[in-house]
């Protein structure tokens, strides 16, 4: 009898769930999730679900993290200072492919250098010209991103700008190369980026988890969900924490699955901070074949088909002023929920929402305050960033008695994008504590809080709702008609047989949206999803009946749905994927495109063996790395030609090769 342990860290919870055999779920439970130190609330799950289930922690024989802390990252804007070291590509690529949106002010070069498509060097390294920026910028960044012109051809300048990055520095390097065997220069160096910002964020997190873990006596090996739902180790996630982007959302998938046993239904996945919806197809999630993409970045992770949109529990609620009724916008920015940081700060709190009550005109930043998450790295920021952080020290404040000025908004925006300060305000989940939907938090403070959100002025000179239960219906009401816009999306985006309009477009047109209400003239339109839908997440049943209504469909809500992505992080199993090219660059030639550099041989069939040979060994000893067990290979080959007078001509070819098998159990 083996006992696994699922653990995933969402934007608000961390749940933890014990499972027997992987066939029955013994306990779950949850703790609230601390941004400042992860592993708080990974220690307070795992201790609850042990005394839950009087399982003993050296009984553990397989833990496992699911987490959304990179994809909340990344929609939300954070991680660590970075610098992009670009080789062979032209200035304008930076602006013209989103890198420099992604950079967001962070430091970066363009160096001559690069190869062309048959791996032969293009143009020489600059190599003084690196050795520069990395002593102008070495000591004032967290990390480095290299990206050089077909790395994936012949990798020699990026394995030299790696080596002297790190000989330098000393810092974290990430390759375009190591992350992903496809073309695309500048899309490989987004995902470099992206990777390098989140080392540093991810390998605290898994550190400080393995540490907790052992602490409370649990020794078996700590596994980590990866963005198509496989299972890798914790140290290949430190290296490639890119590939953790939608991990938390591929668990849920896999939890979903697990549950159900459905084999084809929409899968939506709400939090604190996202909302994330897939299709589960023949039992199977597809892979996005462009691949993962998480808020306005498209990366070349291989990750789970999903739309993930900032919608969740926790999402800022916005002022609609326009028109005479006014209204609310949800996302995609998480807040803290008022109701919850009242439970850290309960006499600044309600103070300052009693006189703001008392004030009879409202104001800019009524019901929302502002503290310090401590234990984050204060690289790279400027001096009223410093002075405002200063300011804010280790209290919990009301904005509008930190910010002096309507110029230091910027900079506590910045802030807040770099994950050291958070701010709370109005959001779904207060206006669940003032319905009574909810009350895990304090109440009270929720109620104070919509009452001042109602007060606001609409185009008509009226308060956009007269009591705080008023406000909190046209909140929920909101949420699930915006969640409602989300599935229809989803669903547009995997419908075999387009429609010429973009999904959104599709689930707003005037048609579809009064199909969902039967609209009954001289035309009779019925619209919904023909599928059932899986709600999962804490409150997915308060939400999403609703949303099953609006939408016409079955809602399936599991048992465990609010622990589906602890289910799925230890159900899954370890897959390895290795990828490799082979080229012709002039006819009797055959160039295998490896990390050590090309080879040339011959004729095709030597060619594709010796690639084929490589991918093995590479996918299996990745897998072993990473704890599987029963280790199973499948590899396909993908083989381009052509026809020249009358005879077939080698083009192009690619080889994938796929281990897979379960975790390794402790015994």
């Amino acid at each position: 009898m083996a006992l696994l342990l699922g653990v995933d860290t969402g934007g608000t919870y961390t749940d933890a769930v014990i499972i027997r055999d992987e066939r029955e779920v013994i306990a779950s439970a949850k703790a609230l999730t601390t941004r400042s130190d992860l592993a708080i609330g990974v220690g307070g799950a795992v201790r609850a679900v042990l005394a839950q289930s009087g399982v003993a922690a050296g009984d553990i024989a397989l833990a496992s993290l699911s987490t959304t802390l990179a994809t909340n990252a990344l929609v939300e804007g954070q991680g660590g200072r970075v610098a992009l070291i670009y080789i062979g590509f032209k200035e304008r690529d930076l602006e013209t492919h989103g890198l420099l949106e992604a950079l967001k002010g962070d430091p970066h070069v363009v160096l001559a250098g690069g190869h062309n498509h048959a791996g032969g060097e293009a143009v020489p390294l600059d190599e003084d010209g690196l050795r520069a920026f990395l002593a102008e910028h070495g000591a004032g960044v967290g990390g480095f991103a290299v990206a050089a012109q077909f790395a994936t051809r012949n990798p020699a300048h990026e394995l030299r700008a790696m080596a002297l990055v790190s000989e330098l520095t000393g810092r974290p390097v990430s390759a375009s190369h190591q992350l992903s065997a496809k073309l695309n220069g500048p899309k490989r160096a987004m995902t470099a980026v992206l990777n390098a910002r989140l080392i540093g964020m991810i390998d605290r997190l898994i550190g400080r988890a393995e540490d907790t873990l052992k602490d409370l006596g649990i020794s078996a090996p700590l596994m980590v969900v990866r963005g198509d739902g496989a299972l890798i180790s914790s140290a290949q996630a430190r290296e490639r924490p890119i590939e953790t982007i939608l991990s938390g959302p591929a668990a849920s998938i896999v939890g979903a699955r697990w549950m159900t046993g459905a084999d084809h239904a929409l899968v939506s996945d709400i939090g604190g901070t996202t909302t994330d919806v897939a299709l589960l197809k023949d039992g199977r999630p597809a892979i996005d074949p462009a691949g993962a993409r998480v808020g306005p970045y498209r990366t070349m992770v291989e990750a789970v088909a999903m739309r993930t949109t900032g919608l969740g529990g926790d999402s800022e609620v916005h002022f609609l002023s326009e028109g005479l009724v006014g209204g609310v916008s949800l996302g995609p920015r998480r807040l803290l929920p008022v109701s919850l940081v009242a439970m850290d700060a309960p006499e600044v709190v309600h103070a300052t929402l009693d006189a703001q009550l008392r004030s009879t005109l409202p104001g800019e930043y009524d019901g929302r305050f502002v503290r310090a998450v401590s234990g984050q790295t204060m690289e790279g920021i400027g001096v009223r960033e410093e002075q405002l952080l200063e300011r804010i020290g280790e209290a919990v404040h009301p904005i509008g008695n930190v910010l002096r000025s309507r110029i230091e908004t910027g900079a506590l925006k910045r802030l807040v994008q770099r994950g050291l300060v958070q701010v709370a305000g109005v959001t779904p989940s207060d206006a669940s504590h003032v319905l009574g939907l909810a009350d895990s938090w304090d109440s009270e403070a929720a109620h104070k809080a919509l009452a001042l959100f109602g007060r606001r002025r609409t185009g008509s000179g009226d308060r956009l709702a007269p009591e705080p239960e008023t406000m909190a219906r046209m909140i929920i009401t909101q949420l699930e008609q915006q969640t409602a816009l989300v599935l229809l999306e989803s669903a547009f985006s995997e419908e075999e047989v387009g429609f010429g309009e973009d999904p959104a477009v599709l689930a707003r047109h005037v048609l579809m949206q009064r199909g969902l209400g039967g609209h009954r003239g001289l035309v009779r339109l019925e619209t919904g999803l023909a599928v059932p839908v899986i709600g999962l997440g804490a409150s997915a049943a308060t939400y999403y009946p609703a949303v099953g209504k609006l939408l016409g469909c079955e809602m399936i809500l599991p048992e465990h749905a609010g622990v589906a992505n602890a289910i799925g992080a230890v159900v899954g199993r370890v897959t390895m994927r290795e990828a490799g090219t082979i080229t012709s660059p002039s006819e009797g030639k055959f160039r295998v495109h490896l990390h050590e550099g090309p080879q040339d041989f011959g004729d095709a069939d030597s060619a594709l063996a010796r690639l084929e040979e490589v991918l093995r060994e590479r996918a299996m000893l990745a897998a072993e790395a990473a704890g599987a067990a029963d280790i199973q290979v499948n590899v396909s080959r993908d083989v381009r030609t052509a026809g020249v007078e009358s005879r077939e001509v080698f083009i192009e070819a690619e080889i994938t090769v796929e281990a897979s098998g379960r975790p390794r159990v402790a015994v």
